[in-house]
């Protein structure tokens, strides 16, 4: 049964809609998921350590297309909603444009900077040749990344989200392949690495490419059109949470390695770098439910349809919730197992991260009400109050924490520092929806 924007959503219908969008964010945190366990097992842990340093610097480049993805797609869907496909169809083909052209000159940028960017974020010189030369390569890729993650969200909004899925799932599963080809076969250390993400960033990008330029069962297909700034301005600034997000995750996680480099040294940054692994993977499903539901929310937005938006939020916010505690259980409960997957050859280093992770695990009771909130404004195409709340989240409350918790508390106060930004975050979330209640009546 093909599930419309125009539904009202179930909690089975919700979840059906919304699962390949999950799967679909899992299989795209996975690229650096592998990309670490292979170097980390095959080259080692200053190589290892080199890769988590500058991730975050790859990440804000990578992450523009979130904000191209989801704003845009909340923009298409309201004019969707309000029955003008052709001027979605336009948007629509703007926004990728847009997306080709920003993300080659972001390539450029980043591969010009890296070694200046790799020297600022602390590289050691045993680093600095494995960091230089994995950013390089992967930036190289930037532009396919940033399709990727702008199709993720078109897909759904041209309620097809399952060809979404196929297409990520294929490029996650080559990115599996070519880390156990190139690093774990060849032998190529970080190289082999940076290669197998971006080629497979290639097929995950360029492949929904042919399929929206082509006559196609869906709501939207890229047509020829003239750029407007002003709706590409507006979705730029309707997204700019999710990059606000991606920037502040990234910028904080810089202080988490100085802050680790400055307590604990090299095995702070790999330990911390094996936390990040897993929440890319369990955030992912927060993310990815907040995409696949955003489209339905600016939809019945555009028509009018208060009743659904209600629904919606009550539903979501339950899900989230629930989620989020089983996911902190099996975060705490799995802490051994999963540091021993990436470290398991150092003993020091595996008691440390296992340590770590279960401080860290009561994060995420709450870390997807957060970001499901935030989402929820960006579909109302409300990108002022999404963007303080990812602001306020993602690098106010953190930044806050981890320089000022390990004072009182040692290292043990950088692992704790996400649970408590993400205990303020929820406070702050709940007074923006109390305060935004009767503009949008969704409560």
């Amino acid at each position: 049964m093909n599930i419309q924007l125009s539904d009202h959503f179930t909690y089975k219908k919700l979840l059906r809609f919304t699962l390949p969008s999950i799967i679909m964010m899992v299989f795209t945190s996975i690229y650096g998921v592998v990309d670490g366990f292979f170097v980390s097992n095959f080259a080692g842990k200053t190589a290892f350590a080199a890769v988590n340093l500058v991730m975050p610097f790859v990440m804000i480049l990578g992450g523009t297309g979130f904000m191209i993805g989801t704003g845009g797609t909340a923009l298409v869907s309201r004019v969707l909603g309000e029955g003008r496909r052709d001027l979605a169809n336009r948007y629509f083909s703007m926004l990728i444009s847009a997306t080709l052209v920003l993300g080659l000159g972001l390539s450029v940028f980043g591969i010009a900077f890296m070694e200046p960017i790799a020297s600022f974020l602390g590289a050691t010189e045993e680093m600095m040749g494995d960091c230089v030369l994995y950013g390089r390569l992967v930036i190289g890729f930037n532009a396919a990344f940033m399709l990727q993650n702008v199709f993720q969200s078109f897909f759904i909004a041209a309620e097809k989200p399952k060809l979404g899925l196929y297409a990520t799932v294929a490029a996650g599963i080559a990115n599996m392949v070519l880390d156990a080809l190139f690093v774990g076969g060849f032998g190529w250390g970080v190289t082999g690495a940076a290669f197998a993400t971006g080629l497979s960033q290639c097929l995950g990008g360029i492949l929904p490419l042919f399929y929206f330029l082509r006559p196609n069962g869906s709501l939207l297909r890229l047509t020829k059109t003239r750029p407007e700034c002003r709706p590409i301005l507006k979705a730029f600034g309707n997204g700019s949470s999710e990059l606000m997000s991606n920037i502040s995750i990234s910028v904080v996680s810089m202080l988490y390695n100085f802050q680790l480099l400055r307590h604990v040294g090299e095995n702070g940054v790999s330990a911390y770098g094996v936390l990040m692994y897993v929440q890319f993977i369990f955030i992912a499903i927060f993310i990815g439910y907040s995409i696949g539901s955003a489209p339905v929310i600016g939809y019945h937005y555009g028509a009018g349809n208060h009743s659904e938006l209600q629904s919606m939020l009550k539903k979501s916010s339950l899900l989230m919730g629930g989620s989020g505690i089983l996911l902190s259980f099996l975060a705490f409960s799995l802490a051994d197992p999963l540091a021993g997957i990436f470290v398991g050859y150092d003993r020091e280093l595996f008691a440390l991260t296992g340590h770590a992770f279960r401080l860290f695990s009561c994060s995420f009771c709450l870390a997807g009400f957060n970001i499901f909130i935030s989402s929820f404004f960006t579909a109302l195409s409300n990108g002022a109050v999404s963007a303080a709340i990812s602001f306020l989240r993602t690098l106010v409350f953190q930044t806050a924490s981890v320089l000022i918790l390990p004072v009182f508390f040692g290292v043990d106060g950088i692992w704790w520092a996400i649970t408590v930004a993400e205990i303020c975050a929820c406070m702050i979330s709940a007074a923006f929806l109390f305060a935004q209640r009767k503009k949008y009546r969704y409560l």
